[in-house]
């Protein structure tokens, strides 16, 4: 089954489901994409901070090299890391990541977080997350508004390195900000989205603007359950989605599997996902998330699982330091 198409805002197209490439293994990287395109996958969604962009883009010129796919049939998302929101240290990642990945240009380029870390050299440490040093002794915000970073990502699609930019982690607020002045228009708003944090009114405005949402960690607190204790305290606190009774009863209403009911959760209202597995079976059935429709009850039913859960917050998880970016 084909995997449909969006059309973003700047005029190109996305696919609606991908393959998220957060927490796959350096050394098995460039194996998992070419697998995955094998199996049919074209969007792969990327960030400097996963550390494996270049074996990533491997597998990628790995199956072009083989006549699996073209470059065009591709689409892969990159972001932009916190410690370079200066316009001119964007500038120069984003062309070091679009090397990195070794395919030409990138098709989106997203802002990661909307808050600005102290510049890093990479040459003294190549992927400081969010810690100042490599002994993670603290957290240094730097004095960068949101309105130079958009700006040297619109430079990214003048100079032709990214197709199409957007944002990630971004609130209603702020997005409002950046329509304000924005010259390139906003393809992507990439959110944490699932039924434990569904965000109706943020998912609502991104899509009456013309903004494609892509859901992250659509399964809920499954992504965080092998993280450190910091990140898992959460995720380990609650059911899993999957065992979830609501869940289980749809998916057997339909004769799918609870993965398969929760991306089309988002899928059926225009959401595009970018879930992974390690498994080939899963693969494919992450796939087939677009071929069957749900009752607008049923779609209803998810939702009310909402308790406002996020897994995914530096307010939380930075013990000594906070960012409380979602507040």
């Amino acid at each position: 089954m084909a995997v449909p198409q969006l059309k973003l805002a700047s005029g190109y197209e996305m696919p609606q489901v991908g393959f998220g490439l957060w927490k796959v293994p350096r050394e098995t990287t460039a194996e998992a994409v070419y697998n995955a395109i094998k199996l049919g996958y074209r969007l792969f969604d990327g960030a400097y901070d996963y550390q494996n962009e270049k074996e990533a883009g491997e597998g990628i010129r790995k199956a072009i090299a083989e006549g699996l796919v073209t470059r065009e049939e591709i689409f892969i998302t990159t972001k932009l890391w916190n410690n370079y929101h200066r316009k001119e240290h964007a500038l120069k990642m984003a062309k070091y990541q679009n090397d990195t990945w070794g395919l030409g240009y990138i098709d989106l380029y997203l802002i990661h977080f909307p808050i600005a870390l102290k510049y890093i050299d990479p040459a003294k440490l190549e992927f400081p997350a969010w810690w100042i040093d490599s002994e993670r002794s603290g957290v240094a915000l730097d004095k960068v508004p949101i309105s130079e970073t958009w700006e040297a990502l619109e430079a990214v699609v003048d100079f032709g390195i990214a197709r199409s930019i957007g944002v990630s982690n971004f609130s209603s607020q702020l997005l409002y900000d950046v329509l304000s002045y924005a010259r390139h228009p906003i393809s992507v708003l990439q959110i944490e989205h699932h039924p434990y944090l569904v965000q109706s009114e943020l998912i609502n405005m991104a899509q009456e603007n013309g903004i494609t949402v892509t859901a992250y960690s659509s399964f809920g607190p499954q992504s965080f359950l092998e993280l450190p204790k910091e990140f898992s305290d959460s995720a380990k606190a609650i059911g899993p989605l999957f065992e979830n009774e609501k869940v289980k009863a749809i998916a057997t209403k339909y004769s799918k599997t609870s993965a398969q009911v929760l991306l089309r959760w988002a899928t059926q209202r225009s959401i595009a996902v970018i879930p992974k597995s390690n498994s080939i079976n899963r693969l494919l059935s992450n796939l087939e998330v677009t071929g069957f429709d749900m009752t607008k009850e049923d779609l209803a039913e998810i939702s009310s699982l909402d308790i406002g859960l996020r897994f995914n917050d530096p307010g939380e998880y930075l013990t000594m330091s906070p960012l409380r970016i979602f507040a």
